[in-house]
């Protein structure tokens, strides 16, 4: 960063993102460090007995084994996308009016998780119910290590309760699905052919209101080799919807790319390879006849379903990656 003219070079940019993610790991540590010097120090002088001073040192002792537990936590966080921001998709299951109610209920819960994190959070693209919540959305959340958390929200959730549409008050099973990848940067190499696209354009929809906009600069690009399809049409312009769906369909092709080397590894050394497919369900969400929300990975569960529901889902995502870190 010293080098004469590097401020107007391409590169600035991602060598102060760079410096700035590796002294977010670093300097917390050397913090850690030094507070354990000092209590170090404190103990030698403790062998003289003073209460008062055994009492501050406990205090501080505490402290720092919950910030080393936060350290070692974040140690989790380390493959090469989790400091990105992240673009999740949820998706409707069979079921109508229900499945497209529940996935608006956790489109409500991840922007409330979003926004207690303050990730800053962006509609790409919403395909509404025919009476209520939406078929299909996707949003992008831009903040630190927001890919390295989400990831862990990947698969099918399960709802189960009363339903609000059925006049006889019975009970209804729901299910949503939820994808989550990296927004990649445009530094990475990995270049899609124009002439595998397919970029048709339409007029955007919504349940009304004088947001939505009217002009026809929607955008859908069809990746033909693949059959992949993404779109975009909350941003002002058609060129930045198309810029938008460009860099989801870059995404997309990415981690797909990532996934297939990551197969071919596990045939080559004997393991299973798994499909790539709507998955087994990851959580379900009790509430009727009981409220529980249970993680079935991990077995983590909690009966506080309304805090769940308005984002509390760090203590699933934090077992999730402890779970995963075992593992490996």
């Amino acid at each position: 960063m010293g080098e004469e003219g590097f401020w107007n070079s391409q590169e600035a940019t991602l060598v102060v993102k760079e410096l700035k993610s590796l002294k977010a790991v670093v300097q917390p540590w050397d913090k850690a460090s030094e507070k354990l010097k000092d209590l170090k120090e404190l103990l030698q002088i403790l062998k003289e007995t003073d209460k008062d001073l055994a009492l501050e040192l406990s205090k501080d002792i505490t402290l720092l084994e919950e910030e080393a537990g936060g350290l070692e936590f974040k140690t989790l966080l380390s493959q090469e996308f989790d400091p990105n921001n992240a673009i999740l998709s949820i998706n409707a299951g069979a079921g109508g009016t229900e499945s497209c109610d529940w996935a608006q209920m956790l489109f409500r819960m991840y922007s409330r998780w979003a926004q207690s994190r303050s990730y800053d959070v962006k509609t790409i693209d919403a395909l509404f119910g025919d009476e209520a919540g939406i078929k299909n959305a996707t949003l992008l959340i831009i903040g630190e290590y927001a890919y390295g958390y989400l990831k862990a929200e990947r698969g099918v959730h399960r709802l189960v309760r009363i339903s609000p549409f059925d006049a006889n008050k019975r009970r209804h099973t729901s299910f949503a699905s939820v994808d989550v990848i990296p927004e990649i940067e445009e530094n990475v190499d990995f270049k899609i052919e124009e002439k595998d696209l397919r970029i048709d354009v339409y007029r955007s929809s919504g349940p009304g209101g004088q947001s939505v906009n009217t002009t026809d600069s929607a955008v859908r690009i069809t990746h033909i080799p693949t059959g992949l399809v993404v779109q975009c049409q909350n941003e002002r312009s058609q060129y930045q919807n198309k810029q938008m769906a460009l860099k989801i369909l870059k995404a997309r092709l990415y981690e797909a790319e990532i996934k297939k080397k990551e197969e071919n590894l596990l045939i080559q050394y004997g393991g299973e390879k798994k499909k790539i497919e709507w998955g087994s369900q990851i959580r379900s969400y009790v509430m009727h006849p009981y409220n529980m929300v249970k993680d079935h990975r991990t077995n983590y569960q909690t009966g506080d379903v309304s805090k769940v529901m308005d984002g509390g889902i760090d203590r699933f995502i934090e077992e999730y990656l402890k779970f995963q870190g075992k593992k490996t």
